[in-house]
C-alpha cells in the first residue's frame, strides 16, 4: 500500500473515531464489488442488444447522434 494511501484512510479512520482502518477499508471493499456487479449487469444488459437495430437503422442513428453533436459546439 502507498504511505499516501495508508495515511488517508488513518485519517479517515481517525475522524470516525476509529484507531485502525480496517472498517473504512472493508466499507471501501464492499462498496467495490457491489458497484462491479452492477457494471456487470449492464454490460451483459448492453451485448444483448447486439443486432436489435438493422445496418440501415443504425446508420441513420449515428448520422443523428452526429449531427446532434455538431450543434452543440
Amino acid at each position: 500500500m502507498k504511505p499516501e494511501h495508508r495515511s488517508a484512510l488513518l485519517a479517515l479512520a481517525s475522524r470516525r473515531g476509529q484507531k485502525g482502518f480496517s472498517d473504512v477499508v472493508g466499507e471501501a471493499l464492499e462498496s467495490y464489488l457491489c458497484g462491479e456487479a452492477d457494471r456487470d449487469k449492464r454490460r451483459r444488459a448492453f451485448r444483448a442488444l447486439a443486432g436489435s437495430l438493422s445496418n440501415k437503422e443504425a446508420d441513420e442513428l449515428r448520422q443523428t447522434v452526429r449531427e446532434l453533436r455538431e450543434s452543440w459546439r
